[in-house]
């Protein structure tokens, strides 16, 4: 009973403290950055992005419907740096250079593509087993839509201070190498992802699970490549950060303890194993196959 008691207290105070902790980090980042009427824009893409979540929130709870829930995700990606970027070529009148361009770019490629695919899932699977016990709860809910605004900044925070400094720096080396990492990432997500649509579409393979490919070197080579391809947007961004600025590369840093141990790595292994668990060619496959960093040989 008591359990039950504190469980929606325990979800109201981390969706609280998660967006005390994004404030902080908005206010610690934007030192350096672009203004606009005295407010960093930093932080008004935090403001933008918890906004956006909390609204959406809404019909989510009355229709109890998580069919949007990635989608708003890639939508406010798209609505907040487009934001960005619009207002410091409008009111600071700050053309962006090559290293804005490209982080802008590649963002938006990666989250039309990935926000699509979630999409389209979802649509064609009618549901999301994640949130099978988190829609009857408004503040487990809440908690997750407030984690997933929370997401969408941190994530984009190296990002948000790279678009939002004035800086005239080339490329240069460490840029170009962030550029790298983010194409092998992109790439290592796509066909991975590919490969596991093509196997659950072969009737064939109805209730296996899939060991070829890239999934032969990783149980999990699409959330691999996620967190590559932040990596690689946090070092593009890395030449033109200063101070207390280089703070925000904690977002590669907080995009794998999402994915590993929160939202992606975690719930995956848990379910296949309650499904395999006693299968014993997916112990072998376990025993051969690491579960996030992909085998050499």
């Amino acid at each position: 009973m008591a359990k039950t008691i504190l469980q929606p207290l325990v979800f109201l105070a981390i969706s609280a403290i998660t967006f005390v902790v994004c404030y902080l980090l908005a206010i610690t980042v934007s030192v350096g950055t672009i203004e606009s009427d005295g407010l960093s824009l930093i932080m008004v893409a935090m403001i933008i992005s918890f906004a956006i979540h909390w609204i959406l929130f809404v019909p989510s709870y009355i229709f109890q419907t998580e069919k949007f829930y990635d989608l708003t995700g890639s939508l406010t990606y798209i609505t907040v740096l487009s934001f960005v970027v619009f207002i410091k070529k409008t009111t600071v009148h700050e053309m962006l250079d090559l290293r804005s361009l490209l982080i802008y770019g590649c963002i938006m490629v990666w989250t039309v593509r990935l926000g699509g695919f979630l999409f389209w899932r979802v649509l064609k699977d009618g549901h999301d087993k994640r949130f099978k016990t988190i829609l009857p709860s408004f503040t487990q809910l809440l908690m997750t839509w407030t984690l997933s605004a929370a997401w969408v900044f941190i994530q984009s925070l190296s990002a948000l201070v790279a678009l939002t400094v004035i800086a005239g720096e080339e490329m240069g080396v460490v840029g170009w190498l962030g550029l790298a990492l983010w194409i092998f990432g992109f790439g290592f997500e796509v066909l991975a992802d590919h490969q596991k649509t093509k196997f659950k579409a072969d009737p064939a393979n109805e209730g296996k699970f899939i060991t070829g490919g890239l999934w032969d070197v990783s149980r999990h080579p699409n959330y691999f490549g996620e967190v590559v391809l932040w990596l690689g947007i946090s070092v593009m961004a890395v030449p033109v950060m200063s101070g207390l600025q280089y703070v925000s590369l904690i977002s590669p840093v907080f995009g794998f303890l999402l994915i590993y141990y929160v939202s992606g790595v975690r719930m995956l292994e848990d379910r296949s194993n309650k499904k395999w668990g006693n299968n014993p060619e997916y112990q072998e496959y376990k025993r051969n196959t690491p579960v996030f960093f992909p085998k050499l040989f």
